[in-house]
């Protein structure tokens, strides 16, 4: 598979102890494994569960899976994997938080500083060449700055107040793009009493960039921002 030629497709984290505020006196691992491999057609889907353990008592904290989807890497006769469950906004509610992010056209450059330096993120003929029209935003820009809004927005910017967040990469986001995030509560909680949020994010005046957006949190506010 050509990792040069790969684009997120979905992304879920879940906390299962809070993170402490310094790895000092701790010793940290991910341990990663392949959970899938997928042939779509016109491209493979890799799916891989990464999770932050403490080595020495061996508690897990976090579990982070994703799919890395490899375009026009398919074809070679695989599984074409299971059906994936869709969480839809809820049908005829408007959206109980929105929230608007500019991205600026050094964002990309930037954020890549992350330790992502695939070149489709830095100059045009990757993108051109897989038909993005040249370069793009990293998925996780996207992802992460979504899930920023909502906890900022419903879970007070507490962490504490996440369990887990999900979503689908639906289409790509260019630099100087501006995303427009909708928030849904559910108001349906688990045996916790963690609520089921539901978000969508897309590009101003363009298409849907995060679909099958899901969270399960505490929420403590519920006032609409737009910025």
């Amino acid at each position: 598979l050509d990792s040069k030629r790969v684009v997120d497709g979905e992304r879920h984290i879940e906390f299962f102890k809070p993170l402490p505020t310094t790895s000092e006196g701790r010793t940290f691992e991910v341990r990663g494994k392949v959970v899938g491999l997928y042939d779509k057609g016109k491209a493979t889907v890799l799916e891989t569960q990464n999770d932050l353990v403490d080595a020495k008592t061996g508690e897990l904290y976090v579990r982070a899976t994703g799919s890395g989807f490899f375009v026009g890497q398919g074809g070679w006769g695989g599984p074409k994997g299971p059906k994936a469950e869709s969480y839809p906004p809820p049908s005829g509610k408007q959206p109980d938080a929105t929230y608007e992010h500019p991205i600026t056209p050094e964002s990309a450059h930037l954020y890549r500083l992350n330790g992502d330096y695939n070149p489709l993120h830095a100059t045009p003929e990757p993108g051109l060449a897989m038909g993005f029209g040249g370069a793009i935003m990293h998925g996780l820009y996207s992802w992460n700055t979504t899930c920023h809004a909502l906890l900022k927005l419903l879970g007070g910017s507490d962490p504490a107040n996440l369990k887990d967040y999900q979503a689908r990469f639906a289409s790509p986001v260019k630099p100087g793009d501006t995303l427009v995030m909708r928030f849904w509560r559910t108001g349906e909680r688990d045996g916790e009493g963690w609520e089921e949020v539901r978000f969508v994010t897309e590009v101003k005046g363009g298409k849907v960039c995060l679909s099958n957006g899901r969270a399960r949190m505490r929420v403590v506010g519920g006032r609409g921002s737009k910025l």
